[in-house]
């Protein structure tokens, strides 16, 4: 069973690092409403186009969802 983006996402939090990936996955992390058991790229693309302020840019997204790729083979 694959898991979720989300749940891939919150491997990469860390306290003390501050790359882009992972300040976006401590951000999530406080989000409330992210969508936690989405799979789908488009769906979590656009959830943060449209509510994740804390995104400097997609582009970090787009690395972010290439890693979670890359644990799925």
């Amino acid at each position: 069973m694959t898991r979720s983006f989300y749940h891939y996402l919150m491997t990469e939090r860390d306290g003390n690092m501050k790359d882009p990936i992972t300040v976006f996955a401590n951000a999530a992390f406080r989000d409330t409403d992210f969508p936690k058991q989405s799979k789908d790229y488009h769906e979590i693309s656009h959830y943060l186009e449209m509510y994740g302020t804390y995104l400097d840019s997609m582009t970090i997204f787009d690395d972010a969802w290439e890693r979670y790729q890359l644990t799925k083979k």
